[in-house]
């Protein structure tokens, strides 16, 4: 599913075909699925750790075919909350972890960075404050080959190209100071979140 632009806005667009959803209906003989159901299907059964395994190479070249699981509602369920998760990953609960700081401290961060290598349960934010109480688990939830907690730290850290001198300071992208560091926590919740859906995906038990 995506949206495209027209005069007054955005539009929905079905990814979904007919053609798709007649099948689908067909296979399953459940004429409740809807569009929207397949659509989120797709995106659990693309998180299965037994699909992402029986298609690694496939995976690397192109998107493989989507299997017809034993399981339709589980994993469509599955893919409508992961996406719940990932498209709002801005406004949803903040995960507790402890933070340590000074009494008014400078939200203002120039490279985020673990205490060492063996310990990712701690977040130095910067020299006024540090994240405590990330579940190792939540590495567990991966985004382009790289854990997402690892990943918003590399994105939100003060940088220059060599080339053109252009300054990167993802200080000013809001106006809200404490936006960055709020937004680790959340992303700690969204990969908490996710890991556990991901864990709670039945087997792929393929249709013949």
């Amino acid at each position: 599913m995506t949206h495209c632009h027209n005069e007054s806005g955005y539009r929905k667009k079905e990814n979904i075909t007919d053609a798709m959803l007649s099948e689908f209906r067909t296979q399953y003989a459940d004429v409740k699925i809807s569009k929207e159901d397949i659509f989120y299907y797709v995106y659990g059964v693309l998180h299965s750790p037994e699909y992402k395994t029986r298609f690694a190479s496939d995976l690397k070249k192109m998107l493989p075919r989507i299997p017809y699981t034993k399981d339709f509602w589980a994993f469509s369920k599955a893919g409508r909350d992961l996406a719940a998760l990932h498209l709002n990953y801005e406004t949803i609960e903040q995960y507790p972890l402890q933070e340590f700081s000074n009494l008014d401290p400078d939200y203002t961060v120039d490279k985020m960075k673990f205490p060492s290598k063996a310990d990712k349960s701690k977040i130095i934010y910067n020299s006024q404050i540090t994240l405590s109480g990330i579940p190792l688990e939540a590495y567990d939830y991966v985004v382009n080959g790289k854990s997402a907690i690892e990943w918003i730290m590399e994105r939100y850290a003060k940088s220059e190209d060599k080339d053109s001198g252009i300054k990167n300071n993802p200080n000013d992208w809001s106006e809200n100071p404490r936006y960055i560091l709020d937004l680790v926590k959340r992303i700690v919740a969204v990969s908490v979140g996710s890991v556990a859906i991901v864990k709670g995906l039945p087997d792929l038990e393929e249709r013949k």
